[in-house]
C-alpha cells in the first residue's frame, strides 16, 4: 500500500498534477502551471522563497526518478516537475519587477530548455531523477540571470 501511495505522489509532482498530460507542448503548459505558485511565492523573503524552490527541486528530483522508472523512461515528455522547478528559479530572480521581466524570464527560460546550449546538454545525462532536472535547474538560473540583467 505505501509503496502506490508513494507511485500516486511520484506521478501526480512529476505530471504537476495532470500538465504533462498535455498533448500539445507538455513542457510549456508545465511551466504555465507553475505560475499560481510563483505568485504565491513572490510575497515571500528571498530566503523562504529560495528554500521552498530549492524543496519543489528536491522533491522533484525524488519524483522525476521514481516516475522514470516507472515508465522504463529515462526523461518521460509527461514530467514536467523540471519545467516547474526551472520556472520557479527564473521568475524568482525577477520577482519584484514587471511584467515585462517576468513574461521575458519565461520566454527565456523555454527557449534554454528547448535548445539546450553546451552544458545544459551534457547535464540532462547526468542519471536518474538528477539528470531530468538539471538542465532545468541551469536553465531557469541563466534565464533569470539574463532577465535581470536585460531589465535593468
Amino acid at each position: 500500500m505505501e509503496a502506490d501511495t508513494a507511485k500516486l505522489w511520484a506521478r501526480r509532482v512529476s505530471t504537476w498534477f495532470g500538465c504533462g498530460n498535455a498533448r500539445i507542448a507538455p513542457g510549456t503548459v508545465g511551466s504555465l502551471g507553475a505560475i499560481p505558485l510563483h505568485l504565491a511565492l513572490r510575497g515571500l523573503g528571498p530566503i523562504p522563497h529560495a528554500a521552498c524552490v530549492a524543496g519543489i527541486t528536491a522533491l522533484g528530483t525524488w519524483a522525476a526518478d521514481r516516475y522514470a522508472e516507472e515508465l522504463g523512461e529515462k526523461d518521460p515528455q509527461t514530467a514536467v516537475i523540471d519545467e516547474v522547478a526551472g520556472t520557479l528559479i527564473a521568475l524568482g530572480l525577477v520577482r519584484h519587477r514587471g511584467l515585462g521581466a517576468h513574461a521575458l524570464a519565461l520566454v527565456l527560460f523555454r527557449a534554454l530548455d528547448i535548445l539546450k546550449p553546451g552544458p545544459l546538454d551534457d547535464a540532462q545525462r547526468a542519471p536518474g531523477g538528477l539528470g531530468i532536472m538539471l538542465d532545468d535547474v541551469l536553465a531557469g538560473l541563466g534565464a533569470g540571470l539574463l532577465a535581470r540583467w536585460l531589465g535593468r
